[in-house]
């Protein structure tokens, strides 16, 4: 059984005040969730990755299409028992410090006295908040408010999670942290399901990714299989030598970018061959620096499927009248 389900959706809102026209936020998205695996969900800011979340939260509700959790539709008690949450760009009781608020929250689970206390202040260690979380939140940075937020979603222990931006705010050390965590949760058999446009964290954490675009999924699977991890080329730095007197073409040499102390990037095609590049380099008098593969990367992907989507001319989302 899938962790998640979701089949055709779509969602239409109405926009504009005199003569309000449907415009299609999502439209036929189709994505299947196994357990116990870290699911990126990708795509520009506007690509609909917020609405998604919200339907599987059910705080909008879908135009078209199904959505199954752990087998179940989303609004099942026992499936919201089960799950966590962490929205973008999270609000919380500014007078309450961060134990307040968590004990509030595990009590809304029904965690009694002392495992609630005890629960919340493991999950503040593992977040970060130390002294602080005596204080009151109004006096919290956006990047402490994305940590306390982390917290209450993991505060049931649940079984599937829903992170909606979960590095907005933080510095490079709380990325860390957040990264760190996340494998946690996989390890621990919880299923990690996390929107974002932070392509190098999905890179680092992700087994499978869909891409949205424009409210429509232009690519899904393993990272792997959408990257194949190509080989665009190699990189060849030398010194010693005058690249430009270097039979360039013969050698499938792209481009010679001069760098500092003499040296000089050879950018070398993918059928290339490095070693009789690096010998010819030698009978010069030069030297080699260094070599280095250059591959297809998710950031080269995505942008790639974001371009072909919008010369598709896929990007208008107003439906047509009448």
């Amino acid at each position: 059984m899938a962790a998640i389900d979701i089949d055709g959706l779509t969602k239409d809102y109405l926009v504009g005040f005199w003569r309000p026209r449907p415009y299609r936020a999502l439209d036929g998205v189709t994505l299947r969730v196994e357990a116990n695996e870290v699911f990126g969900f990708l795509g520009p800011n506007g690509a609909g990755k917020t609405t998604t979340l919200k339907l599987l939260m059910q705080l909008v509700y879908p135009t078209a299409g199904t959505i199954r959790i752990l087998g179940k539709p989303p609004g099942d008690l026992g499936v919201r028992r089960r799950i966590g949450f962490l929205p973008e760009a999270p609000y919380f009781y500014d007078y309450l410090t961060a134990e307040e608020f968590l004990g509030y929250v595990a009590g809304l689970f029904g965690i009694r006295e002392p495992e609630r206390r005890t629960r919340v202040g493991s999950l503040l260690d593992r977040v970060g908040i130390g002294a602080e979380r005596r204080l009151p939140m109004r006096r919290f940075s956006k990047g402490m408010l994305q940590r306390v937020g982390l917290a209450q979603a993991l505060v049931n222990d649940p079984d599937v999670v829903f992170l909606d931006e979960p590095m907005s705010g933080l510095d490079p050390i709380g990325r860390r942290d957040v990264r760190a965590l996340i494998l946690e949760l996989r390890d621990r058999g919880c299923t990690v399901f996390f929107s974002s446009h932070i392509l190098s964290d999905a890179e680092a954490l992700c087994s499978r990714a869909g891409i949205l675009v424009a409210g429509r999924m232009v690519a899904s699977g393993r990272i792997a299989d959408m990257l194949a991890f190509q080989l665009a080329g190699w990189e060849l730095v030398v010194s010693g030598v005058d690249a430009a007197a270097l039979p360039l073409s013969d050698l499938h040499v792209r481009r010679v970018t001069p760098l500092a102390d003499g040296r000089h990037a050879l950018d070398l095609e993918p059928d290339a061959d490095p070693e009789r590049v690096i010998a010819e380099c030698r009978s010069r008098g030069g030297r080699t620096v260094s070599l280095n593969p250059l591959r297809t990367t998710l950031e080269d992907f995505f942008v790639e499927q974001v371009a072909a989507t919008q010369a598709a001319g896929q990007a208008g989302r107003f439906m047509p009248e009448g």
